[in-house]
């Protein structure tokens, strides 16, 4: 697995957490990466962006203020830090490596995906 996910869990709605996606092959050397999610029933949405140098970012409008997408480069480790969650937060997240050095949104430019993550918020 070239991309590990971790972080996930049950939390109550307005609490915070961290998930972290461990690159293990170092798949996003020069690559943008990101974070995607899919709750059940649904289609796998994009959340957020970050660009190979970490200067530039995106985020999806529903999470704009409350997520911070970060990396580390020299650990090749991805975060996404989660405030003030909501209910309509739960789904299972994955990271990915992007083909390209910069921010998209489209899922058909990302090459590598890791297993995903559960967030729970429960109301």
């Amino acid at each position: 697995v070239q991309l590990q996910a971790s972080g996930g869990g049950l939390v109550q709605a307005g609490a915070s957490l961290r998930l972290s996606c461990v690159d293990s092959r170092r798949t996003s050397s020069n690559n943008g990466m990101s974070w995607f999610r899919q709750a059940p029933g649904e289609e796998r949405g994009f959340v957020a962006s970050i660009s190979w140098r970490g200067d530039s970012t995106d985020y999806a409008d529903s999470v704009k203020g409350r997520f911070t997408i970060s990396r580390d480069n020299a650990k090749n480790t991805l975060y996404l830090q989660m405030n003030s969650l909501k209910p309509e937060d739960t789904a299972v997240y994955y990271c990915a490596t992007s083909l390209t050095s910069t921010t998209t949104q489209t899922r058909n430019r990302y090459r590598y995906w890791g297993q995903g993550t559960l967030v729970t918020v429960s109301s």
